[in-house]
């Protein structure tokens, strides 16, 4: 079974993961950098969203490539984190929770495989946009751990790099978002696209603007990721080992992308 690790902020290195490897994997949309290794009788690839030493900001992450370079290597399951910003002023930041929907506020980013090359139209479901089974089994994890975790939550993804207005938090609110970030989409919605196994934990690392008594800045966030990452981390390696090898029956992985 091969299981992928997309680090967000904080998170930049494949902690728990053996015999590193740097691997190089050439895509329709670019080179992608990666990392392999073995965790027990399990592949683990590691990508770092952001790339090197977070040189990469969310608008022009290479989202395609990396979710193509995934799929090329055969990936069974994608497990990534998420620093998000709380719509919901009881979610502090430390706050980890299962995302189980999305609303989509981006605007300039490549969104799709399927831009009708060829003749080809597809369109894909997003009923369920992350993997139920997936969530499931971080959830069983983190009970084992006694790691609290919200079981669900709505993802707003926004274009950035630039934070939300207050006015823009309380409209998300309104909408039914719960917490915001800046790579979740296309992200999920590309692994969903591809038929990949897709679970994104988020990590709260601030309250949205107008909810925050103090503003926000890219080092809070930085911060409170770090205070955090081992336990997000060993949530994730926690999930890694207890598996199911079983194909999932919600997610059927194409046999052919562009």
């Amino acid at each position: 079974m091969r299981v992928a690790i997309i680090g967000g902020t904080g998170v930049y290195r494949a902690a728990g993961v053996e015999d590193l490897r740097p691997l190089t994997v050439p895509t329709p949309y670019g080179p992608v950098a990666l990392s392999a290794g073995r965790r027990g009788d399990r592949e683990v690839l590691f990508l770092a969203r952001h790339g090197e030493g977070h040189s990469v900001p969310p608008h022009r992450v290479n989202y395609r490539a990396n979710v193509h370079a995934l799929w090329q290597l055969g990936v069974d399951a994608v497990l990534a984190t998420s620093s998000v910003g709380s719509v919901v002023p009881e979610w502090r930041a430390g706050t980890l929770l299962l995302l189980t929907g999305f609303l989509d506020f981006t605007r300039n980013r490549p969104h799709t495989f399927f831009d009708g090359e060829g003749g080809q139209v597809v369109h894909t479901d997003m009923t369920e946009p992350y993997c139920p089974r997936l969530r499931d089994q971080l959830a069983a994890a983190a009970r084992a751990r006694g790691v609290a975790v919200v079981p669900k939550g709505t993802y707003v993804g926004v274009e950035g790099p630039r934070f939300e207005s207050p006015q823009e938090i309380r409209m998300f609110a309104a909408l039914g978002g719960d917490v915001v970030g800046m790579t979740g989409v296309p992200e999920v919605t590309l692994c969903r696209e591809a038929g990949l196994c897709y679970q994104s934990v988020g990590l709260v690392t601030n309250l949205g603007a107008g909810l925050s008594p103090t503003p926000i800045s890219h080092e809070e966030v930085v911060r409170t990721m770090g205070e955090s990452v081992e336990r997000v981390t060993g949530l994730l390696l926690a999930t890694i080992d207890g598996l199911e090898a079983a194909p999932c029956p919600h997610c059927r992985r194409r046999e052919t992308l562009p």
